[in-house]
């Protein structure tokens, strides 16, 4: 799935909406001292009051809003695995039965508690759906509305959200004028930050891919190792921090573990020049072969197919590997540079990162902007100083 995918299905989630037909919503409670079932409940999504489609409807959002590769994941289910949940969810997508669903969604509550201990109850949703989407006319003249043909896809969106313990709050009663103690004793659910969740399938330009999954992290970077492997029995999950560590790694080992920042701007220079020329809708991905391609243009010395092989093989031990391309470029037009010095910290764009230099100047270690117009601190502007004085003729 790509940006678009996702965007595509998660503008849909919103009440009253003629495209998103929702059959079933499924929530079962999970208390955090024995990681026991204690209630559960299916219910017809229509049965529901207003207020309550509402809430679950923007809980359904949250599960899919963020970057993918930093809070999304599409994943690859594994293969031969016993029990599989790729079976369980595609056996509970196809059913109509009430009962039959129930039972495929506690197959992989069981998974979630196996081994798992809650540190609040937990509330675990599921949802049963049918996502609808029109087809283009072919032309403007067309008679036939663009919603006579839509691509229809069944869905299980799941979403894990924490309890929060209830108020204890002081009250003014206004008829008998008295100061009166309040305690809720039932949980809050918090739907506003659900803690994971997952899409099954995934979509690709309007078709259903039930091999992949689209897994949920509570927040960036932060994934649930035991969910992925052990819950949804999908592959390990490479997140775009991890990219971007395994490039630096390889040019790194390629380059000799030193880089001046003139020849690193042409390294962002050419992988944002591999992202601006790819026509396709998924960000591109580069193998070694192309990590190649980039660091002999960048200007770095003795690049060879056999050294770019060697490092993929070391740093990740899989020489094929393919880094995407938007995961190991900071963001090209901002200052997403970071310098950190024991004096000051420095922001730069990729692109302007060529105008920063390291140099000896008088023994010591000195970092260098290259700057166009006089620099103004505090608003004063700084008297340009001569470091290097023309020597003396000797007589």
């Amino acid at each position: 799935m790509n940006k678009k995918d996702i965007a595509d299905i998660k503008k849909q989630f919103k009440v009253n909406n003629d495209l998103l037909k929702i059959q079933d919503i499924f929530n079962v409670y999970i208390m955090k001292e024995s990681s026991d079932i204690y209630h559960h409940q299916s219910t017809p999504f229509e049965m529901l009051e207003q207020e309550q489609k509402e809430l679950f409807m923007a809980n359904f959002k949250k599960v899919l809003t963020g970057q993918l590769d930093q809070k999304l994941f599409e994943l690859k289910f594994q293969r031969d695995i016993e029990n599989s949940s790729q079976l369980i969810l595609h056996q509970g997508m196809l059913t109509n039965d009430t009962a039959e669903w129930k039972e495929q969604m506690l197959k992989l509550v069981e998974k979630m508690l196996k081994d798992k201990q809650y540190e609040m109850d937990t509330v675990i949703t599921f949802i049963h759906g049918e996502y609808l989407k029109p087809t283009r006319r072919s032309n403007d003249e067309a008679d036939e509305s663009s919603r006579d043909r839509v691509y229809s896809n069944s869905f299980i969106l799941c979403s894990i959200n924490r309890t929060l313990d209830p108020k204890k709050e002081l009250l003014f009663d206004y008829v008998e004028k008295e100061f009166k103690y309040h305690f809720v004793v039932d949980p809050v659910i918090n739907l506003k930050a659900p803690m994971g969740g997952f899409l099954f399938p995934s979509f690709t330009d309007n078709a259903a891919n039930v091999n992949r999954v689209l897994y949920s992290a509570g927040k960036p970077y932060e994934l649930d190792y035991h969910f992925i492997e052990e819950v949804l029995n999908a592959e390990e999950a490479m997140t775009a921090e991890d990219d971007k560590i395994v490039f630096e790694e390889i040019v790194k080992d390629v380059a000799g573990g030193q880089i001046n920042t003139s020849t690193l701007a042409n390294v962002y220079d050419e992988i944002n020049r591999v992202v601006e020329e790819n026509e396709e809708p998924d960000a591109p991905k580069l193998d070694y072969r192309d990590v190649e391609k980039v660091l002999k243009s960048s200007g770095i010395q003795d690049v060879d197919q056999e050294k770019v092989e060697s490092a993929f093989k070391k740093v990740i031990d899989d020489e094929k590997y393919e880094l995407k391309a938007t995961s190991i470029l900071p963001k090209y037009a901002s200052k997403s540079i970071k310098i950190k010095t024991k004096v000051a910290d420095i922001k730069v764009s990729p692109q302007d990162l060529r105008y920063v230099r390291q140099l000896h100047l008088d023994g010591k270690l000195c970092l260098m902007i290259e700057v166009e117009e006089n620099t103004v601190i505090e608003g004063f502007e700084m008297i340009p100083e001569v470091l290097f004085k023309q020597a003396e003729d000797v007589e």
